[in-house]
């Protein structure tokens, strides 16, 4: 398994956890997005952003590891939840802890209740069902904290 595959799709190694890798896959994002923004001012639209710009390598990371692997999603390939997680962020009007737990909460809730289309885009073959499913469940997660918002609910 190529290495740069490896380091991108367990996300730094996020993916190795023992229990719920996906969870921690999508709490060292935060924790990342938190850094950027409590450092460097970086919006939510802007984390956002760069969840958007990683959904080609990672579909090619998750795609290289399930067939290194011989697993159609390997458990360790937690990039889908890192990008799913930085689409999530997107909704949130404000960044405080109540928007951060928001968004976790929203993002895992779709990411394993799987609302249509979300089931269908895990369906498509190799890294693409892997990555793009997550992606969906961000957007679902993003538009609930976007009317959250609204009603200054965080």
């Amino acid at each position: 398994m190529s290495a740069l595959a490896r380091l991108l799709g367990t996300f730094f190694y996020f993916g190795y956890f023992p229990k719920g890798p996906g969870t921690a896959g999508s709490l060292g994002a935060l924790a990342i997005a938190s850094a950027l923004h409590t450092y460097l001012g970086t919006s939510g639209a802007c984390i956002a952003l760069f969840g958007a710009l990683l959904i080609a390598p990672s579909i090619w990371a998750a795609g290289r590891m399930a067939k290194d692997t011989g697993s159609k999603d390997p458990q360790i390939v937690v990039i889908d939840e890192v990008v799913g997680q930085w689409i999530a962020l997107a909704g949130a009007s404000t960044l405080n802890w109540k928007s951060w737990l928001a968004a976790f909460a929203l993002f895992r809730l779709f990411d394993i209740w799987k609302p249509p289309p979300v089931r269908q885009l895990e369906k498509i073959p190799g890294g693409a069902g892997i990555v793009l499913d997550d992606a969906m469940a961000g957007i679902y997660a993003a538009l609930v904290l976007y009317f959250a918002g609204w009603f200054n609910l965080y």
